[in-house]
Parts: C-alpha cells; structure tokens; sequence
C-alpha cells in the first residue's frame, strides 16, 4: 500500500501541487504556514529597508525594521565595514594555542 500527501494552502484550503507550494515564515511571530505565489502576490515588498535585532543586556531581544536612510544616519560605512559578522568568530579572535 502507498500514501499520497495531499498538500493545500492554509490561507484558502485549495489542494496545491509540491511546485506550487511556498513555505511562509513570520519571523515577528515564530509561524510558518503553505501558500501558493498566486495568494501571496497581494503582499507588497518593502524595498531601502534595514532589518534590525537588539539584543538587550536583560537578555530580551527586540527586532524592528527601519528605513535604509535613517539606518545610514546613524551607522556610517566604516562601522558595517568594521563589524563582526554574525556568523563565525569575532574579529580579531584567535582560539589559544592556535
């Protein structure tokens, strides 16, 4: 006996081929649902935009969106040039015995 996965769209409930299907995550939320390109065309893109994440000493973290032009008032090329990335080792880190 075999099984067949039916996949469908959480937004109107349609049954979507496995091509069709695209996996929504909202970051803000931690949600994820299946849609199809056609449900998600109504969803305008922000473009000059700067995605921000604060992590706060109390261990909260809080995240926002700004627009590129104020981001690049207050952070200037040569601090994003400077600045570690987030992934990897800090720079300048050199493990001991290294």
């Amino acid at each position: 006996m075999g099984y067949k996965n039916i996949r469908t769209s959480d937004i109107s409930g349609k049954t979507l081929e496995d091509d069709q299907v695209i996996t929504v995550v909202v970051r803000g939320l931690g949600k994820l649902f299946d849609a199809s390109k056609d449900e998600l065309d109504g969803l305008k893109r922000l473009t000059n935009v700067v995605e921000i994440e604060l992590r706060h000493p109390d261990g909260n973290t809080e995240e926002f969106i700004t627009s590129k032009g104020d981001f690049d008032k207050v952070v200037t090329p040569e601090v994003l040039a400077a600045a570690d990335n987030i992934r990897g080792r800090r720079n300048g880190f050199t493990p001991k015995g290294a």
